[in-house]
């Protein structure tokens, strides 16, 4: 499921109507204005975030810039993206680290908003550049909320610190920096206490955690699906303890994520990091322009990059273009490549930040995680000399293959024509490539 799929599919129909446009009256950025107000107020964009960010994008759309330019319904398109940024908050927000280590972030948030989860997801990210983390207890009410702290710090294989017979979080949280300084970990990340809905008691004991260790992060776990109240919350948390940045969490989710666009715009504090799914590596940082181009349907090329970097060995990308474009790339290769985008995260959601896929298309597209499996089992079930060659592939060996891959023969037959298919496709598109030409995939099948 792609970000805000219910605002997302609006707001792109409204501008695949106007972005060919080669004229732009008055009426249509009228029509237009209204259409996306609609789809803005639907997803919970809270009202007067709503009414700004119209009378901005009318604004220059009605002015000389659209009238006179050469393609007018794409410069309306290009400043609702533009707009779109800055409602979001232009650009990247990095946290704060301490010059002298250890830094303290402080989570806080209301129950049931992802705290926990979001403190180990955090500690994971920043791990993986280069940081020594230490998770800390500090929410000593709710039944098990250490328990829970300490089985994520064992999925993550990172440290907590805990006193369980301590019952006052300012104390174990200045014990914990202590420790942190004594076992040089450079990051402390103090997992709070939550309460169901905001109170001067909890108020006050984050107040004196703030003043006692004086963290160099406050960040607010804000859950998108709770919508308008999730704009209230982070106004009041920002209002009585003062907060440095929002962490977002299920955002994958739909409805009324559009909420999660206004918490900027109200508080005037930047979103920081996104929670994009269930996994314990599903966060990442969060960039306003590329979220805006996956709200809009432009994709997020560059996440995607990030992603397959992460995935990819680039002397294996080098290889695999070579084998493209000469047409030798076998199943053997289709087996690596299926295992690689595994490593990405689902297909749907790589799908969805490619440029043009928008998310009522990816309904369509049946990205079917079965299918791939079923793939995966048939090609298992050849032999290293059938990978590298199927035009050996006769009547016998196609019903062994489909025996030991628990398949019928006509799914392998199947497999092996869009194989085929997909190799001409390749090697076609690599060629397009090199000469600078632009090519679609038209109404090519994956073979998974």
């Amino acid at each position: 499921m792609s970000v805000f799929e219910g605002l997302s599919g609006k707001l792109q129909e409204t501008i695949k109507k106007i972005r060919g446009q080669g004229r732009v009256s008055e009426k249509d950025v009228k029509d237009m204005m209204r259409e996306i107000k609609l789809a803005l107020l639907e997803a919970d964009v809270n009202f007067k975030v709503v009414k700004d960010f119209i009378n901005k994008v009318s604004e220059r759309c009605v002015g000389s810039e659209v009238l006179e330019s050469l393609t007018p319904g794409q410069q309306v398109v290009k400043i609702v993206h533009e707009e779109l940024i800055e409602l979001l908050g232009r650009e990247q927000s990095k946290v704060t680290f301490a010059p002298k280590p250890p830094t303290v972030f402080m989570m806080c948030g209301l129950q049931g908003s992802g705290k926990t989860t979001t403190s180990g997801k955090l500690a994971n990210l920043l791990r993986k550049q280069g940081k020594n983390p230490l998770l800390v207890a500090c929410d000593v009410y709710r039944p098990a909320a250490i328990k829970q702290l300490q089985v994520v710090g064992g999925q993550l294989n990172i440290p907590v610190f805990a006193l369980e017979d301590n019952q006052n979080p300012v104390e174990i949280a200045k014990e914990a920096v202590k420790f942190a300084n004594m076992k040089q970990y450079d990051l402390v990340i103090l997992d709070t206490a939550g309460r169901l809905h905001i109170d001067e008691k909890l108020m006050d004991e984050l107040l004196d955690i703030k003043k006692s260790v004086v963290p160099h992060e406050i960040l607010l776990v804000v859950d998108s699906m709770t919508g308008q109240d999730a704009v209230n919350v982070s106004e009041s948390f920002n209002e009585k303890l003062g907060i440095d940045g929002v962490v977002l969490t299920k955002l994958d989710g739909d409805t009324r994520g559009g909420a999660a666009l206004s918490v900027k715009a109200v508080t005037g504090k930047p979103i920081k990091f996104a929670g994009m799914g269930e996994k314990l590596s599903d966060i990442e940082p969060f960039f306003p322009d590329r979220m805006a181009s996956r709200i809009l349907g432009m994709g997020d090329v560059l996440s995607l990059i990030e992603k397959a970097q992460e995935a990819y060995d680039e002397k294996k990308a080098i290889e695999l273009e070579k084998k493209m474009r000469t047409m030798q790339f076998t199943m053997e290769d289709l087996l690596e490549q299926m295992q690689q985008m595994k490593k990405m995260g689902p297909l749907g959601d790589i799908l969805g930040m490619m440029p043009g896929v928008d998310a009522k298309a990816l309904k369509n597209v049946d990205v079917d995680e079965k299918k791939m499996a079923r793939t995966e089992a048939i090609i298992k079930s050849m032999t290293k000399k059938e990978r590298n060659d199927p035009s050996i592939l006769n009547g016998s060996r196609r019903k062994r293959i489909a025996a030991g891959s628990g398949t019928t023969i006509q799914e392998v037959n199947q497999l092996v024509k869009q194989f085929e298919e997909m190799k001409k496709l390749m090697k076609m598109m690599t060629d397009m490539g090199k000469r600078g030409k632009k090519g679609g995939f038209g109404k090519f099948k994956m073979p998974f």
